[in-house]
């Protein structure tokens, strides 16, 4: 148990049984009245955020989310196929908690998951990654008339701008946080 005095951004806390991250947290303090805890919390299942309002003495239940080591085998109906590193375990995680990465999920790549008990709420992908072209579009023209930029289709499926000079075939460097392309290897 944690006093609410003590939140801080990036703690994940368990109210009422759903387990929620602390996004802000800030001591209000008005003229008339007891100060109070005002924090944003983002619901892990959902990812919607809800503002809750705490007495500075209460306490909640701080959780330690599980870091593991998942390897990525194939997509299976609305899910999809992991190995769990450590245990060599077969993990299915549901499409919802992989969202907009999926567009850089292959076969072999290894990813961080945060859990508590058996229950899978995010997974990190590596910051970079070496993927293959597969498709390119026709460049589109700059401020001068010159090709500034096309997009191009990797291996995974997800699309990105890349310069004119990348074609079908190259193995490129892209940032999966920012979603861009980074270099030719």
């Amino acid at each position: 148990m944690v006093a609410c005095a003590q939140l801080v951004p990036g703690m994940t806390v368990s109210i009422a049984g759903k387990l929620y991250r602390v996004d802000s947290a800030v001591k209000v303090t008005v003229p008339k009245g007891s100060p109070f805890i005002k924090t944003k919390l983002r619901d892990l299942e959902s990812s919607k955020v809800t503002e809750k309002n705490f007495k500075p003495n209460q306490d909640v239940e701080e959780v330690v989310l599980q870091e593991r080591r998942l390897e990525y085998l194939y997509p299976e109906g609305k899910q999809y196929l992991f190995l769990d590193i450590g245990n060599l375990d077969q993990v299915l995680v549901p499409a919802g908690i992989i969202g907009s990465k999926v567009n850089y999920l292959k076969e072999g790549i290894e990813i961080k998951a945060e859990m508590f008990k058996s229950t899978i709420f995010a997974v990190l992908l590596p910051q970079f990654l070496e993927l293959m072209v597969v498709g390119t579009d026709m460049a589109r023209e700059g401020a001068r008339g010159t090709a500034a930029a096309k997009v191009a289709q990797l291996e995974t499926g997800a699309k990105i701008e890349v310069p004119p000079f990348i074609e079908v075939g190259d193995i490129i460097k892209v940032d999966t946080e920012s979603e861009e392309y980074i270099q030719r290897v």
